[in-house]
């Protein structure tokens, strides 16, 4: 599974996160308001991921490791989670 909820309550996304994965994402932030969404571990995600991250303004974790993630979405949620506090 590409979206799962720790034990300790940190948002996990692993892997290649689909498009089917926003709504457990949206699902484990509404179920966990101020959860920490650790995505060290994604390879690449959906734009309905980018998207439900970018309107939760959810804590990050990490760096992803896919190579668009880190050089283009990464700074971008950066920059809307300082812009909005």
């Amino acid at each position: 599974m590409s979206v799962r909820l720790s034990p300790t309550g940190v948002i996990e996304l692993r892997g290649v996160c689909l498009s089917e994965d926003a709504e457990i994402l949206l699902q484990h932030l509404l179920a966990v308001p101020g959860a920490v969404v650790d995505w060290e571990e994604c390879e690449s995600a959906h734009t309905a991921i980018i998207q439900v991250l970018l309107f939760a303004k959810s804590s990050l974790r990490g760096v992803p490791k896919g190579a668009a993630l880190r050089d283009w979405v990464h700074p971008l949620l950066l920059s809307s989670q300082s812009v909005q506090s």
